[in-house]
């Protein structure tokens, strides 16, 4: 039931802010490169904090220290390389992965000769880790990752050209320290970094030449220092502190028109820290318990200059007396709160246990969005004198058991969650349009939200046939005061029923079929109740909040690998797959067009037209 913004994201403990490529397509995270990945969403342990969900901490490969080699995919749509060898045999090592799509390329002679002529869509990503053994007790590890995607169009008959980059770039320096046996300490050094531009010119004869930069995003320095702490075997302490540095960049822009030159560039600066204790015991060999206690604290500073709005809620005449100035340095609003968190395993027998847990949380910063669905272009604000932190509790209680020697895996699983200070613009803002002249966050307001649901697993691990069928039943629900006239609605992201099974059959030794299905509800939206038109002007009245629900999601992936016979050097494979079997045409989102003349004598018509991505996609690699 969270949002985008409420999942902390980690890549080798860098966050990631938007983590996917092509709208969901491609993850940004190349497989290649991934050593593990640990996914905590019942009860976050104190060492995490920041977001009101989940964790996804992502660690990459270190590569290998002993002998060269290499990994790679040659495809219709995308080919990936990856290498990795010794610097220093048994000393230090390295590796590097790099991905990108050419459907721009492949696409081309296709679209000149459609409406889409002069569009074009790519990205690329290159991840890259080294070690160095110091000593025995002492080990460097330094990562970054680098990735965008880019969209152009360029259109020789208009004199326009317009490029749409978007990504993320982190970079991960860490120090691993081991005092003894029992007792070891990471020091971290990371820097993020999430930026979306769009840049257009325009060249046209007989027209004055312009051009224009809008951009945004957010970037972090952060440092963190964690010592973990083995009594005995039963036992295992965690401390440590964090401290980030947040540079925002809500909506910026630059451009010149003909000989004109004009600028807006805002800047938002706050300071993040956290002190957390963990502290896990097993009281017996059947009962296992997980307390931690963190303080997390959030100041946002200037430069900064607040606008003032007039009585009536609106932003008047700019002057000196409507604008309140703080410095470099200045505190303009102070938060902060303790977050406990608490966490048991019950085992039993050797096959099932009970599992609970209870966190609370707050979140300083927040992803803002109009869409149905998340998009590059929403913009991350922090936490100021208007806006206050996000705050979450959330309580789970899961049952797992398993069959037949571990073969079968099963789990049954419930939640609660409720949240305040959640952000949503007001009715009627359009992001955008007064860019300099007033906050962002002016057109925001505050409410609260709920989220509960059953969430049943069940995995086959082993054998020729294994795979998992997952099912969630949810609701997740907001309260704005100012929104849909103080009744309960639907969050976009409320799925009633989301449901996934994936499949695996090994045919023979080397040939292997697979297949994925997904089905998700659709997402929730408000769409026109009425439009009339009024001296020549159509407008519009808006139906209750997000009370439309956009056709459900679900498709069928399937993919047959055929293994080459090993050699000593090498194993290699052809894989034959395709996206969405079936081609269902999912909504990504909805708009409506006008037809006819407001002003004339023929009808007007209203209509809805739906987006779709993605239709059935074979490819052989």
């Amino acid at each position: 039931g969270g949002g985008a913004d409420q999942n902390l994201i980690l890549l080798d403990e860098a966050v990631v802010y938007n983590a996917s490529h092509l709208f969901g397509f491609f993850s940004v995270f190349n497989s290649d490169a991934i050593n593990n990945i640990d996914l905590i969403k019942g009860s976050m342990p104190a060492n995490y904090g920041g977001r009101l969900s989940s964790v996804l901490d992502i660690n990459m490969k270190d590569g290998n220290n002993k002998n060269f080699g290499g990994s790679g995919g040659i495809g219709l749509i995308s080919s990936r390389l990856t290498i990795e060898g010794p610097i220093k045999k048994d000393t230090s090592s390295f590796i590097v992965s790099a991905r990108r799509t050419y459907f721009d390329v492949l696409a081309k002679p296709f679209l000149d000769t459609t409406a889409y002529a002069g569009s074009s869509y790519y990205f690329y990503d290159l991840t890259t880790k080294a070690n160095y053994k110091i000593s025995d007790k002492d080990k460097l590890f330094i990562s970054g990752y680098f990735g965008r995607d880019v969209f152009n169009f360029n259109s020789k008959d208009w004199g326009f050209n317009m490029s749409i980059p978007w990504g993320n770039t982190t970079a991960s320096l860490r120090w691993n320290h081991l005092f003894n046996s029992q007792l070891f300490m990471n020091t971290s050094l990371i820097f993020s970094d999430y930026n979306f531009e769009f840049n257009a010119t325009q060249n046209l004869e007989g027209v004055p030449e312009s051009e224009t930069h809008m951009f945004s995003g957010i970037r972090d320095w952060n440092i963190k220092n964690d010592i973990s702490y083995y009594p005995n075997i039963k036992h295992k302490i965690k401390l440590g502190a964090n401290y980030v540095f947040h540079k925002f960049n809500p909506t910026s822009f630059t451009g010149t028109y003909d000989d004109l030159i004009f600028e807006e560039i805002i800047h938002h600066y706050a300071h993040e820290y956290g002190l957390y204790a963990n502290d896990e015991y097993s009281l017996s060999d059947r009962l296992l318990i997980n307390i931690g206690l963190r303080y997390s604290g959030f100041i946002q500073v200037g430069p900064f200059e607040r606008h003032v709005k007039d009585e009536s809620g609106q932003i008047g005449q700019i002057s000196t007396d409507t604008i309140i100035q703080y410095d470099d340095g200045e505190i303009v609003e102070r938060y902060g709160g303790l977050e406990p968190r608490f966490s048991m395993r019950y085992l039993f027998n050797e096959s099932s246990s009970l599992k609970f847990g209870f966190t609370q949380n707050y979140q300083y910063i927040h992803l803002t969005s109009l869409a149905s669905s998340s998009l590059p272009t929403d913009v991350w604000l922090p936490s100021s004198d208007i806006v206050k932190p996000q705050f979450g509790r959330q309580l789970s209680l899961g049952y797992y058991k398993n069959f037949s020697d571990n073969v079968y895996e099963t789990s049954a699983e419930i939640y609660y969650k409720k949240m305040e200070n959640l952000v949503e613009y007001s009715d009627n803002y359009t992001p955008g349009i007064a860019i300099g002249i007033e906050n962002a966050d002016n057109n925001l307001t505050f409410g609260n939200g709920k989220s509960y649901g059953l969430e049943l697993f069940f995995a086959k691990r082993r054998g020729n046939i294994n795979g998992w069928i997952g099912y969630t039943i949810s609701k997740t629900t907001r309260e704005f005061e100012e929104l849909n006239d103080g009744d309960w609605f639907y969050a976009k992201y409320d799925r009633t029923h989301d449901l996934s099974f994936v499949m695996n059959y090994q045919i023979t030794k080397r040939l292997i079929f697979s297949t994925v299905f997904v089905y998700a509800t659709g997402n929730s939206l408000t769409i026109p109740k009425s439009m009339y038109i009024i001296d020549g002007d159509l407008l519009t009245e808006w139906g209750d909040r997000n009370s439309y629900r956009m056709d459900s999601y679900h498709r069928m992936d399937v993919a047959l690998t055929l293994k080459n016979k090993e050699t000593k050097k090498y194993d290699s494979s052809w894989t034959l797959s395709i996206y969405n079997i079936y081609n269902r045409q999912n909504p990504y989102f909805i708009y409506f067009e006008t037809e006819g003349v407001l002003d004339g004598a023929e009808d007007v018509q209203i209509k809805a037209q739906q987006v779709s991505l993605f239709p059935i996609i074979p490819s052989i690699s």
